[in-house]
This record gives C-alpha cells, sequence and structure tokens, in this order.
C-alpha cells in the first residue's frame, strides 16, 4: 500500500511502520492508497484506523452498486467507474473512500481479474501524478477526495465519449444503407445502449449519494461546496448519457422501420409471385381441362369403331342394311353429347 503525508509544502511518502505516528500528528492529513484488500490490508483498517466491520467487509467484497456511510469521524463511500471488456461488457471498477479527519484511506476491487491493475489504479495514479509535480495541493482529506472523484468522472465522460463514437458510426452506417450484416448490426446498437445504461446507473445513483452527503448535518461549509460540485457534475454526466441514449434509440428505431419497410416490401413481393403462380396455375388447369375433354369427345367415336370393327361371327349389326349409317350416327352422337356435357360445365 502506498503512504503519503500532505501538508502546506506537498507530499512526502512514508512507511507503514511510521502509519501511527503520521494519525497523531496535528499538522496535515495522511493519504493510504490499498490496490488490493488483502490480509495486510484488512489488520491496518480494522486496528490502526478501527473501521466498522461492515465497512471492511465491503473493502473485501464487489459492491454491485454505490453506497455511502456516515459514521461519528468519517464518512464511507463506494464508486465505481466503466472499464470496457469483451464483446460490449462493462466492467465496474470499484473504489472505496474512508474520508476522515486527517485522513483519506482509497481500497480498489475487487475487480474482475480481466481487468489490468492499470485500469483499477487509474484515478488514484493520476492524482498522485499531479501531488508529485506539485499542480494539486489538497488542504484536507475531502479536497483530495474530491479530486479523486473528479477523475472518476472524467473517466465516466470518456467512456460516454467513447460510446458516442459508436453511436455516430452506427447511425452514418444506417443512414447510408451501409448494413452488410444486420444481426451484427443489431447487435452493436445493443451494446451501446447497455454501455450508455450503465454509465447512466452509474452517475445517478453516484448523484443521489453526494446529493444526500451534502445534506447531512454538521458538514464544513468548505466540504459542503466541493461536495455539491461532485454531485452537479454526476448530474450532468446522466443527462449527458440520457442524451445519448435517446439519440441512439432514435437511430434504433429508424433502423427497425427500414427492417419493417423491407420486410413488407419483401412480403408484397412474394405474394404478387404467389399470384403470378396460382394465376399461371389456373391457366394450365384451364388447358387441362380442354385438352382433357377434346380426349374424351374423341374417345367415343373410337370406341364405338373399336367394337364394330371387331368383326365376331353372331354380331346382328354386319348383315344389316343401315348398319354403316347406324354407327356413324352413334359415333356423331357420342361426340355431340360429350361436346355439349363440357361445355355446360365450362371445359370448353
Amino acid at each position: 500500500m502506498d503512504i503519503l503525508k500532505i501538508n502546506g509544502s506537498g507530499a512526502e511518502r512514508r512507511t507503514l511502520a511510521e502509519l501511527d505516528d503520521l494519525l497523531g500528528e496535528d499538522h496535515g492529513f495522511v493519504w493510504v492508497d490499498i490496490p488490493v484488500c488483502d490480509a495486510e490490508a484488512v489488520r491496518v483498517l480494522t486496528e490502526v484506523f478501527g473501521f466498522h466491520p461492515l465497512a471492511v467487509k465491503d473493502c473485501t467484497e464487489r459492491n454491485r452498486v454505490p453506497k455511502m456511510h456516515a459514521y461519528a469521524d468519517h464518512v464511507f463511500v463506494v464508486l465505481h467507474a466503466p472499464e470496457p471488456g469483451d464483446r460490449g461488457h462493462v466492467h465496474y471498477l470499484e473504489i472505496d473512500q474512508f474520508i476522515g479527519r486527517n485522513y483519506l484511506v482509497t481500497v480498489h476491487g475487487p475487480n474482475n481479474p480481466a481487468v489490468s491493475a492499470e485500469a483499477a489504479e487509474r484515478e488514484t495514479r493520476a492524482v498522485g501524478e499531479r501531488l508529485s509535480n506539485g499542480r494539486l495541493l489538497p488542504a484536507t482529506p475531502a479536497d483530495l477526495s474530491h479530486a479523486i472523484v473528479a477523475a472518476l468522472i472524467r473517466n465516466q465522460e470518456e467512456y460516454v465519449e467513447h460510446v458516442t463514437a459508436d453511436v455516430w458510426r452506427l447511425e452514418q452506417q444506417v443512414t447510408g444503407g451501409d448494413v452488410a450484416d444486420p444481426e451484427a448490426f443489431l447487435t452493436a446498437l445493443f451494446r451501446a445502449r447497455h454501455g450508455l445504461l450503465t454509465v447512466r446507473t452509474m452517475a445517478a445513483l453516484s448523484q443521489a449519494l453526494y446529493t444526500h452527503l451534502a445534506a447531512l448535518p454538521g458538514l464544513p461549509a468548505a466540504s459542503r461546496v466541493s461536495v455539491d460540485d461532485t454531485a452537479d457534475r454526476f448530474t450532468r454526466v446522466r443527462r449527458i448519457t440520457d442524451g445519448q441514449r435517446e439519440y441512439l434509440q432514435g437511430v434504433i428505431g429508424f433502423y427497425q422501420s427500414l427492417l419493417t419497410l423491407r420486410s413488407t416490401m419483401v412480403g408484397q413481393t412474394q405474394n404478387e409471385r404467389v399470384r403470378e403462380l396460382t394465376e399461371a396455375s389456373y391457366a394450365q388447369n384451364e388447358e387441362v381441362k380442354k385438352i382433357s375433354a377434346w380426349a374424351a369427345i374423341f374417345f367415343a367415336p373410337s370406341l364405338v369403331a373399336a367394337v364394330y370393327g371387331m368383326n365376331f361371327e353372331h354380331m346382328p349389326e354386319l348383315g344389316w342394311l343401315l348398319g354403316y349409317p347406324f354407327s356413324l350416327a352413334l359415333m356423331a352422337a357420342a361426340g355431340i353429347a360429350l361436346y355439349w356435357a363440357f361445355k355446360r360445365r365450362g371445359w370448353l
């Protein structure tokens, strides 16, 4: 863990063995930054600082939502910063703070193993660099906490800027008709919305915590100013995120309208094709009817001719004078009868 003694002349790095003496000094204050809350860190938080067991437990476990507890001599705050992960996942980078009269203790994590230590310590490292080069000289632990939270808010804003760039790119794709893979495009849209919702939730919950903190009795006037400023900054992040989320929802709605229109047009084309096939099938059936009708009409005379062409010995019509005219008349009558029947049914 890193231990800094901060006073009017700057920041000086100290050791863990000096921590008890540093806390007893009446000038300046101490900043203890704990990258990982291991057994040694738990001992320091419990025995050296005497923090509440539940607060220490919160430092060893992941907290899904920001929280704040006000104790008699210090305030415990849990905040989150976003970190992009694989396939649109957003990691919650947790930073816990114990803000006392003459000390500030910051505890990182625990975080997802996929998150690098550099990303997890981004805010405190940036503030530490400002302390080391003299660009920041906080007068109180509350001032230092304000600087760290301001860095966290800037990271939230940068994440929103990153997602906004994706939103604009997606909007250009959909308006330009450059969507080759609709499934991948929809996935990108909903990943962007997920990122905006995540940061919006972080900012809204954090803003509520600092609004409540500003209303606590006994808060010094100087600290109240910084707390109000922090709450306003979280409110700004929430509003920016809401605006970008509404813009993205417009892109999603536009793309959904395009998909609906395309689906309707495809349906109309399919219906037209089905109609054409139905008409062709109907016309084909009509032709089959005609062919079948004429085949039946010509089959009847053939049947009569086939019977009389057998020349059996005991066929009485063979010796009949009117046999030939009768057979012709029978053929004609059968054909006419079938023609009339098919004509009546509309086959001819």
